[in-house]
């Protein structure tokens, strides 16, 4: 079953795209990296990048008003002169905006929403109201890369949120980084180094398989789990699932005990497929533990059929992908072939 995804409508030069501080407030603390990132959105897209009223106000506020924060969300729909809506930086309370947060606002005022990380709590919001939302770089990290944006970020961008709609394949970044760059206004034009890319591997199936689009942060997914917010088994019927961890590195047995988790609920038995991102901070040792882990899993679950890519561009690596939620994806293990439709 295909499930009806609203589709945004797409950003183009011109577009004002609100900046959310729906997590942390950790961006007063670096405002020349904000206005980084806010400086080459505007270079790279043509959009001009509006702080939501309580986006600015700093941590101590934003820590003791998450209403606050649901608020500038409610906000940036309902203001016509908003076209889309970008996640400044990620932290880990978002999920103390579900009391708050108004699914009817989001079904009826459909825009862009983008962000990874914390912004999981949000980007699954929009898909209970039958939204799609896209998960990929925030403000503060790939939009403001050091020395400029990277061009794999660029294309990712464009094709899931700008360019004309039609099908395209993933590929695996040329290039890629975790360390950490400079966000002073001195260091941002030092580029951060860069290993070769290193590809992707397909640790199962044979068949192609396709379905829909939902995950994100696997830690965030946790702290979502078993609350009004957590998506209905409707929504992970038939999907893609598109799991990543973040900087706290959870050990390769721990991402286990997680997806035994969804394989008790029946995520797993009615899944179609799985993207599994490059963990950020893990040894060689530790990847090859982890994707053990995910294929022991699958095999308790009866899906050994089921194909799973691993070392996928999105998440807490740079440069990352930008991902359509509720989109329809193809893993095509044979052909070593993901297609979005966006």
């Amino acid at each position: 079953m295909t499930l009806p995804f609203v589709r945004p409508p797409r950003l183009n030069p011109g577009s004002r795209v609100a900046a959310l501080s729906l997590s942390s407030g950790f961006v007063t603390e670096v405002m020349a990296r904000y206005q980084a990132g806010a400086q080459q959105v505007a270079q790279e897209f043509g959009w001009e990048i509006v702080p939501a009223p309580n986006a600015l106000r700093g941590p101590d506020y934003l820590d003791a008003h998450p209403e606050a924060r649901a608020d500038d969300l409610h906000w940036a729909l309902q203001n016509a002169e908003i076209h889309g809506m970008v996640s400044i930086i990620g932290g880990d309370d978002s999920v103390r905006l579900l009391p708050y947060l108004n699914l009817d606002l989001i079904r009826a005022h459909p825009k862009v929403f983008l962000g990874y990380s914390d912004s999981t709590v949000t980007l699954l919001q929009f898909l209970r109201a039958g939204v799609m939302a896209y998960h990929g770089p925030s403000l503060l990290t790939d939009l403001a890369e050091n020395g400029g944006m990277h061009p794999f970020t660029v294309q990712g961008v464009r094709r899931a949120l700008v360019d004309e709609l039609q099908p395209f394949m993933l590929s695996p970044a040329p290039e890629w980084t975790e360390a950490r760059g400079d966000w002073t206004a001195e260091g941002q034009h030092t580029r951060r180094p860069f290993a070769p890319g290193d590809g992707w591997r397909w640790l199962q199936g044979e068949a192609p398989a396709q379905g829909h689009l939902i995950g994100g942060c696997l830690e965030v997914l946790d702290m979502l789990n078993g609350t009004p917010g957590w998506p209905t088994p409707e929504l992970w019927s038939g999907a893609v699932l598109a799991l990543e961890t973040s900087e706290d590195v959870p050990s390769p047995s721990q991402v286990g005990y997680w997806l035994r988790n969804y394989a008790a609920q029946g995520i797993l038995t009615r899944a179609a497929g799985l993207l599994l991102a490059r963990p950020r901070g893990y040894t060689p040792e530790m990847t090859a533990q982890l994707h053990r882990w995910v294929q022991r899993v699958l095999r308790e679950a009866g899906r050994e059929d089921m194909p799973v890519v691993a070392g996928v561009d999105f998440g807490h690596t740079s440069p990352q992908l930008t991902l359509p939620l509720g989109a329809q994806v193809q893993l095509d293990p044979r052909a070593s072939r993901i297609t979005v439709w966006p």
